[in-house]
Parts: C-alpha cells; structure tokens; sequence
C-alpha cells in the first residue's frame, strides 16, 4: 500500500516538472520570436473569440447590390410592347454603356445651397430648403415681380407662371457669382440668394430673394417654359429647361444655356425621327449625373434622352461649355397606344442607384435599368399621369409614392376613382392604394396632378396628397395619409381645387409645416401633424405653379403674370 502511494506521488512529480518545463519552453520561444509572434499556450482555457459586427447601413440607404425585379404581375411584357435604343442616330440592338450610371441618397445629389430642380434632387424629396421660424404664424407678400404672356402660331395664348413651374432657388459659391452677368451690386453681395424662374411668356427670370430686385436682365429664350428647369449639381453655372409648346421661333424642343452669359449652348427633340409621338414638348425637369457627366430627361415624344455633355467649366477664366459626343434613346411602344392613352412623360423621373422610374400620358409606371436600357418592371396606374413619382427609403428599402389623373373620357365621362398608391421601387408590386373619386372637365383634368409630398422630421410617418376636384367639379382635398398603411390621418377641404405640389418644411426642432396652394389663389400654411390651419393669404390671382420654400421665403408664380416673394415669420 505505501508503494502504490509513493509511486502515485512520483507521477505525479513527474507530471508538474513536465508542465514547467514545456511552459518554459513555449515562453523562451514566444521571446525569441519577438512581439509580433504569438504562441497559444495549450493548457490555456480556450476562449470564443467575439465576431465582428457587420457593418450596418442607415436605414434611409439603398443598399448598393439592390437589384430590381419584375413579378408576373409587373412584367413588362403585360404593357410594352415594344423598345428600341439609338446611340448617335444608330439603332442598335444591345445596348453597353461606355459609363454606368449610379446614382446616391437624394440628399447626396449636389451640395449646392438651395433648390435645385423640382422637388431638389433624385428622390424628388421636396421643395424647401433651411430653417422655417414660424414663430408669428404669419404670411406677407414682401415683392412682387410682373412676367409677361406669349401667344402661339396656332393662337394659343400663355400666361404669367403654369404648371408645374416651380422657381429654383440657389446661393452660388463666390467664384461662380463673379462670372456670372449679373448686375454689379449683385456680383457684389455677400451670400446672394438667386431666385430662377422659368415662365410661360418666354423668358426666364433673375431675382434676389431678399429684395425681389431682379438680378440680371431676363433671359429671352421665346417658348413657353410650363416644366420645371434644372441647374447643374456640380456647381456649374449651367441652365437645363424643356419648352412646354411651339412658339413663332420653332418647334418646342429642350435647352442647355450658359449662366455665365445668357447662351443657348445645346438643344435637342425638335423633329426627332426617332420618336413614335411627334410632340417634342419637355415638362420634366431633368436630371444630371455628375460623375459620368450624363444628362437623364423624358420627353412627351416618348423618348428618354441620355445625353454625354462633355461639359467643361473653368472658373479661372470663366468659362462653361458643353460639347455633347454620346447621344442615347430609348424609346417605348404600349398595348394601350393606338386609343385615347398617349406616349410620353410630363413628370419629372426618380432615380435610385442605376434604375430610373417614371410614369408616362398612358398610364404606365416604369422602372428601365439605366445601364442596359431594359425595361425591369411596369405598373399599371390607369391614366394620364402628370404627378411625379416620389421616392422614399425605408429601413433600406425604396418605395414610390405615385397617383394619376381622371383624363376626361378614358375611364369615365363623369367620375372615376383615383387611387393613391404606395408602390414598392424593387418589384413594382402595389404595397397599398388609397381612393378617392374625383371629376374632370375637358382640358382640365381631375385626380392628382401636384406631386406628393413625403413627412420628414415629426411627420416622417406620412405623405401629404393634393386631390383636385373632389368631392365636386370645384373642390379639393389635401390629404395626409400614412406612409405604414395608406390610413387617412387629416384632410384639409378647399372651396378651390389645386393642381400645385404642397410644400413640407420644417423649423429648428423638427416640426413639419405644409405650405398648400390653390387654383382660387390662396397660400395656406398647416400644422403637418394635425392638419390645423396656421396662416392664409390670398395671392389675388390663379395659382397653378408649385412654391418652393428657402428658410423665411416662400416664391410662387401665377398665372395673372406675378411672380411673388412671402415673408413667413
């Protein structure tokens, strides 16, 4: 008995010298090796190393490798018919970008301080810009500016400022301010806020937002401007605008002009022989993708224009030009053409990484890949559609927010449903719809032809809805409708029907103010939230245009020639 202890405890002697020498061994080759080195001791417990977080996106962007698909019940082939592409006056049958086309968050879209097309950016987000006060929850007209009226070859005579004829509003960076013609004192002002507004009588005016002084002589292009233009992201003093009708000078077609002097540098759709629709009018304001320098526009001839611009600014000299070497269309042919339902896009488009979304006067909401010209998904919205389709993200996913016309004699003579839908941006599936029944008049349509606006900040929960006449010939509703389901929040009746878009914007804390315009030329202002009203103003004449607002200021057009500058305070 005493062996078997004393040989347990000699084992066991053994076994510790074994430890202390194989650990003495691993620490003298761990210090041999240098810091850099490690060696895991084996008699170590064994620890579960803690993973890497991956990385997480915020919940308001579209993730990169997003793709866009169709469904069985958004294929294309349920609707189209037919497309076809043409690079620099050549068909060709596949089509390869010579750049692609990717497109960011709206609020990426340019660092320009101001508004810069409508509804500012890719996503179409809004139409204000800054910090509101509202602390009197007062309105006053502060200016007022007189426009003019042009009268076309076939009689029709055009007024003051149409739909959808939004200003844009801008601070230009100093070096760009100098180059410019504007008057001395401008060229002199430290942090000018330039009002550009494009009218129906032909000409585009220059306005400093404080004074309502004009900035510069008005620019006298001669076609009636209805759209919206653009200005260039990247800061260049470049003008992008599409003419609405013919006019004694020509066909109606688009233009890129020089800020800098006043110069028509390019046009483009006039007596285009690639388009099915011979009507080369432009209401949509474009879009400029700034890093392959790509000009994106609609047209009511049923084409889209992706135009290469080459362009070139050089503030030292101060110079600006465009040299366009790649021309693309793409062109599209409906089930529905042939009746009453029209090829073209009035909108202004939405676009999200490289896919582009726009709804046409046939009454199909469509998603086309940028980079390969194919049509991903379509959607049928039923009618003539004028309102622009507006993109919010949602915990990373995109949805669009769009309506549609009651064109008089499609659908109905008398009444019709319009429906509001929120439409997902991947699949073009209806996520939900929202009715209202609306009337027409010939030549003045009913249902939604302002364009949604999407809550932010304390009403980020939903978008607000212009309906134009209903419940009667005469009247309108603004709605606030939630964004989760498509519930009616509030609605704001009207005596007056509108046609223009309503602005949200917001003070220091986040709250979310709604300026609404309408057709019997009132500016109401309403508590986002509630739907209360805050403030009215009659503007003494017709208002078809969509304000935009640029801190204190709101500026609108009118179609009894005015274009007017509101003090909020």
């Amino acid at each position: 008995m005493i062996f078997v202890l004393e040989l347990l405890l000699l084992v066991g002697l053994v076994a510790l010298l074994t430890v202390f020498v194989t650990k003495s061994i691993l620490l003298h080759t761990a210090q041999a090796q240098g810091p850099d080195q490690s060696v895991t001791d084996p008699l170590a417990p064994v620890q579960t190393p803690t993973p890497t977080p991956e990385p997480t996106l915020p919940p308001w962007v579209i993730p990169a490798e997003l793709e866009a698909v169709a469904t069985e019940e958004t294929h294309p082939s349920n609707l189209i018919v037919e497309t076809a592409v043409e690079v620099d006056g050549e068909r060709v049958e596949t089509y390869t970008p010579t750049r692609e086309i990717s497109f960011g968050a709206g609020e990426a879209y340019t660092e320009i301080q101001g508004i810069i097309g409508f509804r500012g950016d890719n996503y179409r987000s809004g139409a204000a810009y800054g910090i509101t006060t509202m602390t009197n929850k007062t309105l006053a007209a502060d200016w007022s500016v007189n426009t003019g009226t042009l009268t076309a070859p076939d009689g029709n005579t055009w007024t003051g400022s149409g739909w959808t004829g939004q200003p844009l509003i801008v601070e230009w960076d100093v070096e760009t301010q100098q180059n410019m013609n504007l008057y001395d004192w401008a060229k002199n002002t430290p942090g000018l806020k330039e009002v550009i507004y494009a009218c129906m009588d032909g000409y585009v005016y220059f306005i400093d937002l404080d004074s309502g002084e004009k900035t510069r002589d008005p620019l006298n292009i001669g076609y009636t401007f209805k759209g919206t233009p653009a200005l260039d992201p990247r800061g260049y003093p470049l003008l992008y605008l599409g003419s609405g009708y013919h006019s004694g000078r020509g066909t109606s077609r688009a233009f890129v002009v020089s800020l800098i002097d006043g110069e028509v540098l390019y046009t483009y759709g006039n007596g285009d022989r690639f388009a099915l629709r011979d009507w080369s009018m432009f209401d949509a304001s474009p879009l400029i993708d700034a890093e392959t320098d790509t000009l994106i526009h609609p047209g009511e001839n049923g084409i889209l224009y992706l135009i290469h611009l080459n362009s070139k600014y050089d503030p030292d000299a101060g110079t600006v030009s465009v040299d366009p070497d790649e021309v693309v269309k793409w062109r599209y042919k409906s089930t529905r053409n042939g009746s009453q339902y029209w090829l073209g896009m009035e909108d202004s488009p939405v676009v999200w990484n490289g896919y582009i979304v726009m709804a046409d006067n046939g009454g199909q909401l469509m998603c086309l890949d940028l980079n390969t010209l194919e049509l991903v998904w379509v959607q049928d919205v039923l009618d003539d559609t004028n309102c622009t389709p507006v993109l919010d993200v949602e915990d990373g996913h995109p949805y669009v927010y769009i309506s549609t016309s009651f064109h008089e004699g499609w659908r109905s003579w008398t009444q019709a449903t319009i429906p509001v839908w929120k439409i997902d941006a991947v699949t073009g599936e209806i996520v939900w719809q929202t009715d209202y029944t609306c009337c027409t008049e010939s030549g003045v349509s009913g249902g939604v032809q302002g364009t949604i606006a999407v809550g932010k900040g304390d009403c980020a929960d939903r978008i607000f809805v212009p309906v134009a006449k209903t419940p009667n010939v005469s009247a309108g509703i603004l709605a606030a409708l939630d964004k989760k389901t498509g519930e009616k929040l509030w609605e704001f009746p009207t005596k007056m029907y509108s046609w223009s878009s309503p602005v949200d914007f917001y003070d220091a804390n986040g709250k979310c103010y709604i300026a609404y315009t309408t057709f019997g030329g009132y500016l109401y202002i309403l508590d986002g939230k509630t739907g209360e009203e805050l403030a009215s103003l009659d503007l003494g004449g017709k208002v078809e245009a969509s304000p935009a607002v640029y801190n204190d200021y709101l500026v609108v057009g009118q179609r009894n020639c005015k274009i007017q500058g509101i003090k909020i305070s």
